[in-house]
């Protein structure tokens, strides 16, 4: 790996409290936006627990304002940075995960990417009055869409030999600046930690070259990144940092691995920071937040056992659910996992073999909200789980909405749907080795060099009033149909 000067730099170890910068940022021109975007940042890590060990961001918070920001429902990267972005909720984006049912048949999903979100986002808003905007791994984002200014496509991209920026051109430039430029930490659930947390350093690095190159080379309006390492980490490494995770050894290795990675990343913030002038105001955020997962709800499993699901076959092994042998006939309800759950009701007239009356379905879906609530966790304590009828919870419903989203657990449990264990409980993720689930409330700060907010902490925040912040900092008219509203943050 190589930091910003070309020498050989070693994944850091424990670090002691470090000094306060002191920032001298030059007289601005224009209006400028800067948004640092990091994909599952946990605000209790940068609030509380290391606070005074990233000068970076405790500067911008000493100096700006800060708060928990609640995220959509589900909270999830795809579709909520979208939502950030556009200031509308999933249902109306009609994406509810990164996998979409595409119609009511039972095999056919989509995988959500840039096509599928067809509202105007900020930086729509932007182009249109002459602004540029440049942006960097913003799921989804991939295939790039035409923008002025650049896109750089986020995770969902195959590879960088693929299209993966606007305009294509660019894409050499990148390489040339970062040659081991990567759109996402391959493989993440992987056992093999040490080389994960190499690629996830090397990722961040590289994608930093990048974005300090740009903000240096291009006369920018707008400027936003995000940056996918921080989830990754989570995912991989929190059974490690977290003393109350059921799988954590006290002592181990990698204890400090979450920590010291949050550290090495504000240094990379700091860099960019110096790059701003006073005229520029920055933003830092997540899309949501992470906590220990405990375990995982089988939903197929339960459906089975309760008499909603019928299989013609009883699997050999554990299976995922599309190589099931399902007999739709005698099927009423069918779920798919995730870190959340989607349940799916089989309709008459709506399913090719729908067997609910759709007189029945309120009835249906209200008696699975009533037993999922009751479901208790393994060892017979209540679960906190929380079951929504997307009609009640967004403000449009497009697309094939899951028919009920349940949130296990508070968050702590994630859903599986594969099949064959013939558990309700699992202590073990389907899709690999998995530590950490989603927390509904990400982080917010932001920072203006001409004034100093006192570095108080803002409350009540959203994902969603970002794009109308971000379209009110340029003095631009929040459009009617955005659910958000504008931050204040005097």
């Amino acid at each position: 790996m190589q930091n910003a000067g070309g020498n050989p730099q070693q994944i850091p170890a424990h670090h002691p409290m470090t000094q306060s910068p002191n920032f001298i940022f030059s007289k601005g021109k224009k209006k400028r936006v800067l948004v640092i975007g990091l994909d599952c940042a946990e605000p209790s890590l940068v609030f509380q627990h290391y606070r005074h060990e990233l000068p970076n961001l405790n500067y911008l918070m000493t100096n700006g304002v800060w708060g928990e920001l609640e995220s959509v429902l589900p909270p999830i990267t795809v579709p909520a940075w979208a939502c950030s972005q556009t200031s509308k909720d999933p249902g109306t984006l009609g994406i509810y995960g990164f996998r979409n049912r595409a119609d009511y048949s039972y095999e056919k999903m989509t995988i959500a990417n840039s096509r599928s979100v067809n509202e105007p986002a900020t930086w729509d808003y932007l182009g249109r009055v002459g602004k540029q905007s440049y942006l960097i791994g913003i799921p989804p984002s991939y295939p790039p869409k035409p923008v002025n200014g650049a896109m750089v496509g986020c995770f969902l991209s195959p590879n960088t030999n693929s299209k993966f920026v606007y305009p294509e051109p660019l894409r050499e430039e990148i390489l040339r600046v970062a040659p081991n430029y990567a759109v996402d930490a391959e493989n993440f659930r992987t056992e093999n930690k040490q080389w994960l947390l190499e690629k996830i350093y090397e990722m961040t690095q590289a994608r930093f070259q990048v974005i300090q190159h740009l903000m240096k080379t291009r006369d920018w309006d707008y400027f936003m990144s995000v940056e996918i390492g921080v989830d990754r980490l989570h995912h991989g490494f929190w059974k490690y940092h977290d003393p109350q995770h059921i799988k954590h050894e006290p002592g181990n290795p990698l204890l400090h691995s979450i920590h010291d990675y949050y550290v090495w990343l504000d240094k990379q913030i700091g860099a960019t920071l110096e790059l701003i002038d006073d005229n520029t105001s920055v933003i830092v955020m997540s899309d949501h937040g992470a906590k220990r997962m405990d375990g995982g709800i089988c939903i197929n499993e339960w459906l089975v056992q309760n008499g909603y699901l019928a299989l013609d076959e009883k699997p050999n092994g554990i299976i995922p659910l599309s190589k099931a042998k399902i007999n739709w006939n005698k099927t009423r309800v069918w779920g798919e996992g995730g870190y959340y759950s989607r349940v799916f009701l089989n309709v008459q007239g709506r399913e090719p073999n729908g067997i609910i009356p759709p007189d029945q379905y309120e009835q249906v879906r209200d008696e699975l909200i009533e037993k999922f609530h009751a479901l208790p966790d393994h060892e017979g304590k209540p679960m906190k789980t929380h079951a929504f009828k997307p009609q009640d919870v967004y403000k449009k419903v497009n697309g094939v909405a899951p028919d009920l989203i349940v949130i296990w657990g508070d968050l702590y449990w994630r859903g599986v749907g594969s099949l064959g264990s013939g558990e309700i409980y699992t202590f073990e993720n389907d899709t690999g080795p998995d530590d950490a689930n989603h927390a509904q409330q990400g982080m917010y700060i932001y920072f203006d060099p001409k004034r100093n907010l006192g570095g108080r902490e803002l409350r009540e925040l959203k994902l969603v009033d970002i794009a109308p912040t971000v379209l009110h900092e340029f003095g631009l008219p929040i459009p009617s149909d955005m659910i958000g509203k504008v931050i204040r943050h005097e």
